[in-house]
């Protein structure tokens, strides 16, 4: 697996983004300077993220989201399992 995270990733499981294997590595993400840790999805080559409009949910007992736009910086909170750099450390 590739140390850099998907351009495009969604924490839905029904999204043709979902990657479960990425999410449980952890994501960090920084949109305008600041870390969040309540993103539901994001684009980094479109500088967008979708966050939960408060506890408000839709018919189907999703949550609402808004679209942010600004700029988005992704990295893996934890190291690929079998990275030898990672292990000697």
């Amino acid at each position: 697996m590739s140390d850099t995270p998907p351009d495009h990733l969604s924490t839905n499981p029904r999204s043709p983004h979902f990657d479960m294997e990425v999410l449980q590595r952890g994501i960090g993400i920084r949109f305008k300077g600041r870390e969040r840790k309540d993103v539901e999805e994001y684009s980094i080559s479109e500088g967008w993220i979708r966050v939960a409009a408060g506890k408000t949910r839709d018919r189907h007992g999703n949550p609402l989201t808004i679209k942010l736009s600004g700029e988005v910086e992704a990295w893996f909170e934890n190291p690929a399992e079998g990275d030898k750099a990672a292990d000697a450390e």
